[in-house]
């Protein structure tokens, strides 16, 4: 290609865009790949082909219906990393309901909104993950579980809601058991799933997935089949998959990491899905690779960083690995270097997106030259256009810094109910506004150099200061709160709040984070309290937060790792 003239580049491809809903082209991979295996789940004992994998994502679709759920209804689902988890994505898609992801990591403050915001009819969850006991949470939001019929929920609190399906053998009071709903289906609801597929649209929204934002409650970017869908099958086509690839993915899949980079890069290729545990644990994820010989493998920079550290990692037989993805916060270059070099991930690439976009906008190549590889994020995925533009909205020169907007099939509907912020995020001519800063060179490469957005990326969790702010005002000490992001060597980020007390009352850091256990998740905990009186203020009197950063890590002797 010639060298670029400016900063745009788009995704010119001779391969075309997939018009399949996700459920119809689920279809044609288990009739193309019946036998290969397409789920593997080690903790559950599965070891699913595609053929048996459909089987059980039909049961569920219909099962869905049976409960009296119809098309545009939305199904929310809060759990860690199973094969539920997984059957649940598909067969909501077949059953053209709209699948909203909840993060396991939510407590009842952030649930009781998420559940409301969406008018959810329908939610399947676990019984916990990790400390959070999920059934105790849904009973302290929703009393009426104890009264009311399964299926035939009436919570005051969560008006919408009729249904919750529990993920587990045991039968309990209000909850339909998940394994129940597989069977409940009859002749006539399969009929009925059999008729919508040809009506479902490739446009239609088939997915919700929760992102902070600076107003301090989550947005739902809304997605639909042809958003995830064709950006799975890039994502795929990039690492070269195939029905021989087997994709080990530690990452959650209530993340764009998961359930697209992971999942419809796979369906779309023949590819098995293996999911090492509910949630990430370095040596079972080593141990998964060598015990299934996994082709490729998925994590943040803080994950690899975990198994490459782990004390067991030389015994591991890795040699099996040859691509993979390492996305969701900036990639330390050294630590790009060694999994190319200690994990035979000869052909790993680094990804670069967001939710909005479903989610990737660029991806380095296998065959890029090593210092692109290790030190940029890549070049523009097919279909996908983008651009660096000025504070003005002009495109800037190549090498020169601005804010990248992206436009295309990828880009979300919208965030759900919510046109004004809508609006804020995609302009007029449909450019999603991602508020990040970046150049792009003479060849295409895009390098991230900054952010525009008051964002903080803690371990591949991107958190807004202002959410937490917000619930920070709740507590009956605080008289007005300010929250940072500061450098951390493992996680890339931490949190630090600067906290002004009101009148004479005093406070210990731990009390503000006792206040906020069990309440936020507990990545958006502060790990780094500062007690101060007053805040640094521009003369027209905004907070400058770049000075409290830069105060903040002189104080903590802290300073940015280098990173691609």
């Amino acid at each position: 290609m010639s060298p670029l003239s400016r900063s745009y580049v788009q995704g010119a491809s001779a391969k075309p865009l997939i018009g399949d809903t996700i459920g119809v082209h689920f279809d044609k991979s288990a009739e193309r790949w019946p036998d290969r295996p397409a789920l593997i789940v080690p903790q559950q004992h599965v070891h699913w082909s595609y053929r048996e994998l459909k089987e059980r994502i039909d049961a569920l679709a219909a099962g869905l219906l049976s409960l009296g759920l119809s098309p545009g209804e939305r199904v929310g689902i809060w759990s860690p990393n199973n094969s539920e988890w997984v059957i649940t994505q598909f067969a909501t898609a077949k059953a053209g309901l709209v699948l909203v992801n909840i993060n396991p990591a939510y407590r009842a403050f952030e649930l009781d909104y998420a559940l409301n915001k969406v008018g959810c009819k329908a939610l399947i969850t676990a019984d916990r993950f990790k400390t959070t006991d999920y059934i105790a949470i849904l009973r302290e939001l929703m009393p009426e579980i104890a009264r009311d019929a399964p299926g035939q929920l009436q919570p005051a609190r969560v008006p919408t809601l009729k249904a919750l399906i529990r993920i587990g053998t045991d039968n309990v009071r209000g909850f339909l058991r998940f394994e129940d709903l597989l069977g409940m289906a009859n002749d006539d609801h399969r009929r009925t799933l059999t008729a919508l597929q040809p009506k479902l649209q490739f446009d239609d929204p088939i997915n919700i997935q929760f992102t902070s934002g600076t107003t301090g409650a989550p947005k739902g970017a809304t997605l639909t089949h042809h958003n995830i869908l064709n950006n799975g099958y890039f994502i795929g086509e990039a690492q070269r998959l195939t029905e021989h690839d087997k994709v080990c993915i530690p990452v959650p899949l209530y993340h764009c990491f998961g359930m697209v980079l992971g999942n419809l890069a796979c369906i779309t290729h023949g590819s098995a899905m293996v999911y090492p545990a509910e949630g990430f644990d370095p040596l079972t994820t080593l141990e998964t690779v060598e015990a299934e010989r996994c082709t490729a493998l998925y994590g943040v920079p803080t994950m690899f960083i975990a198994e490459l550290g782990h004390p067991e990692f030389e015994r591991f037989d890795l040699e099996s690995l040859r691509t993979g993805i390492m996305a969701g916060s900036p990639c330390p270059i050294e630590i790009m270097r060694r999994c190319i070099s200690e994990m035979n991930m000869r052909e790993v690439t680094i990804a670069y997106g967001m939710t909005e976009t479903s989610p990737v906008s660029t991806q380095t190549s296998y065959d890029d030259p090593l210092e692109r590889r290790v030190g940029t994020v890549g070049r523009i995925h097919p279909h996908v256009e983008v651009k660096i533009v000025d504070s003005e909205g002009c495109i800037v020169p190549p090498g020169t810094s601005g804010e990248l907007c992206t436009r295309g099939y990828s880009v979300m509907l919208g965030y759900w109910d919510d046109a004004e912020k809508t609006a804020q995020a995609i302009d007029p001519a449909r450019w999603m506004h991602t508020g990040d800063l970046a150049t792009i060179d003479e060849e295409g490469y895009v390098n991230i150099v900054g952010r525009i957005k008051d964002m903080v990326i803690r371990g591949g969790e991107n958190v807004y200061p202002r959410e937490i702010e917000e619930f920070l005002f709740r507590h009956p000490k605080i008289e007005a709160v300010q929250v940072v992001g500061v450098p951390d060597p493992k996680y890339g980020e931490e949190l630090c709040a600067w906290v002004q007390l009101k009148g004479n009352t005093t406070a210990t850091a731990e009390e503000l984070r006792d206040f906020c256990r069990d309440q936020i998740a507990h990545f958006k905990i502060p790990r780094y309290i500062k007690f101060v009186d007053s805040f640094p203020m521009t003369v027209t009197g905004k907070v400058q937060k770049f000075v409290m950063r830069e105060q903040t890590c002189e104080e903590l002797g802290l300073s940015d790792a280098k990173t691609a």
